[in-house]
């Protein structure tokens, strides 16, 4: 197996691979056609081909060409003010020697760039249209102030669908000689949540131990725990066996090194699964709520959580 990373090794690099964005690759295949294009605002969930439409948009409108008309710039470089008025611009300004008509430069994850990094990009955006064309992408469109959205035409990008997953996921499976077992498909999709990236890495982390890949393979190499264990420690604190489900997720935290805030995300899930009055889950999710903001402002982990679980045992009463 190569060493390396199977989300840039399968990425697309036409707009005809990108999968589950049918109406957005009809647009997008339109600007193609037509040689020209609005700067754009590619709005939704990590994972679900934002940058890769960008690349791919790129390739086939400049084909040989797009390694010197096309620019990427990620939240990873350095992007305030000044990173704006000096290399953005300079790369906006000078125009394409050639018969294209015009570079495109993609800002990834720009609702990580400061105000006034973003104030400064307006006038550049509108200064050099003739030149360059804009494509940012985001996972939050309202972090993006006003003055710039309203020069973009907007794509909103969808989670992918659980088929499509499945079905790349053989295919890399396929090409990588491993197999994967429905239920590990099941779990992968479980733990990706629609962004096909994540999804691809836990499919790579886990054939990097074997070559026959399960849900338990998953699960271990996610380090998460399984639905079927976060559902018996609900039952256990849900049947007042408090001390017993105490007991249960220290081992989950101590013994299997589980992360508290994903088993609570994991709770969480599992409630709306459970076969309880209405009322009583909407409590359990008020609780869950307010456990996972004490974590985040810096709670202990094994604390908070046997909190939620006495939480769970009164409210089950």
């Amino acid at each position: 197996m190569e060493a390396a990373l199977w989300t840039e090794k399968y990425r697309p690099t036409t707009l005809d691979g990108i999968k589950n964005q049918l109406e957005i690759v009809n647009r997008l295949k339109n600007f193609v056609k037509n040689r020209t294009m609005p700067h754009c605002l590619f709005a939704g969930p990590p994972g679900t081909g934002k940058t890769t439409a960008a690349l791919c948009l790129a390739n086939d409108l400049f084909k040989e060409r797009t390694m010197d008309l096309y620019l990427e710039l990620n939240a990873s470089d350095a992007r305030g003010i000044d990173v704006i008025r000096t290399t953005v611009k300079d790369f906006a300004r000078i125009a394409a020697i050639t018969e294209a008509p015009f570079k495109i430069l993609t800002l990834d994850e720009a609702d990580n760039m400061t105000a006034d990094a973003q104030q400064a990009l307006r006038r550049t955006m509108e200064r050099y249209t003739n030149t360059c064309r804009f494509i940012l992408c985001c996972n939050y469109s309202g972090k993006i102030i006003e003055p710039i959205q309203s020069r973009c035409a907007i794509f909103r990008f969808r989670p992918l669908k659980i088929e499509d997953i499945s079905e790349y996921l053989t295919f890399i499976g396929k090409k990588e000689n491993f197999e994967l077992s429905k239920e590990g498909i099941d779990a992968i999709i479980e733990l990706s949540e629609g962004d096909m990236r994540g999804a691809i890495n836990i499919t790579q982390s886990s054939a990097s131990l074997t070559n026959k890949i399960n849900e338990k393979t998953v699960y271990q190499v996610a380090g998460r725990a399984k639905p079927g264990d976060v559902k018996n420690l609900l039952n256990l604190a849900i049947n007042g066996e408090f001390t017993k489900a105490r007991d249960r997720l220290r081992d989950m935290l101590v013994i299997e090194g589980l992360s508290g805030t994903d088993i609570l995300k994991q709770i969480h899930s599992e409630i709306f699964k459970l076969e309880i009055e209405e009322g009583k889950k909407i409590a359990l999710a008020d609780a869950t709520g307010e456990t996972e903001f004490r974590l985040v402002q810096g709670g202990g982990g094994e604390i908070q959580l046997s909190a939620l679980l006495a939480k769970i045992s009164l409210i089950a009463r």
